[in-house]
């Protein structure tokens, strides 16, 4: 039997603190959420590695400190609502659900979905829904959002989701040109959204995010 308690913390201690990651609800978060229940059980004994647990048809869970990176430059108070497109099993969403009011969860693949729900469920976490449907058309019907993370790469962002996001809002993607990514948070105004960029990451690009070729004679 392992004993993932205690991995919890080290991961913590040596993935997510030294990332000066400190904000007392994100560290609080990621050291109760148990990650390995949110993985398939043949990978429960990688959950706390720190690198990108692929999934398998390009899909992963995000790296420790990328999330928590992502989480802290977001701001994401107890009141806000959050848009977390691409949940995979949930982990991200639990760990979100921690530090925000309510979390809408996206999921295109209805087994991850439905897997997603029933631990979210068995866990405690009653302020999450995962909603089922195209990662790229997000969850407008729950919306609009004060924070919409991505879990995964993007070479493009659909209007569709920047629709969703509040005047104010905020906004994480991993922008990836080929294999080098960075993650940018966008900033949404009246006069749309402006990004900055805030530190070095990579992901496989998300089905639904990726930049149309331009046509070429």
């Amino acid at each position: 039997m392992s004993d993932f308690s205690a991995r919890r913390t080290m991961m913590v201690d040596t993935q997510v603190r030294p990332s000066d990651v400190t904000k007392f609800p994100i560290i609080d978060a990621m050291l109760t959420v148990a990650r390995e229940d949110y993985v398939p059980v043949a990978q429960r004994e990688a959950a706390y590695l720190g690198e990108n647990l692929n999934l398998g048809e390009g899909r992963i869970l995000l790296e420790p400190r990328t999330l928590a990176k992502m989480l802290d430059a977001l701001a994401i108070g107890n009141s806000d609502l959050v848009l977390d497109i691409g949940c995979a099993y949930g982990y991200s969403t639990a760990v979100i659900a921690h530090i925000a009011e309510v979390v809408v969860a996206v999921e295109e693949d209805e087994q991850m979905a439905k897997e997603a729900q029933e631990t979210l469920s068995t866990s405690g976490v009653d302020n999450a829904i995962v909603h089922v449907g195209p990662l790229a058309a997000g969850a407008a019907k729950h919306g609009p959002y004060d924070v919409i993370l991505v879990q995964g790469g993007v070479e493009v962002v659909p209007d569709a989701i920047l629709d969703q996001l509040k005047i104010g809002g905020r906004i994480a993607c991993i922008f990836m040109e080929g294999v080098l990514g960075e993650v940018r948070i966008g900033y949404k105004s009246d006069h749309g959204v402006s990004w900055r960029a805030d530190f070095n990451a990579g992901a496989p690009v998300l089905k639904g995010f990726v930049r149309e070729k331009a046509f070429q004679l």
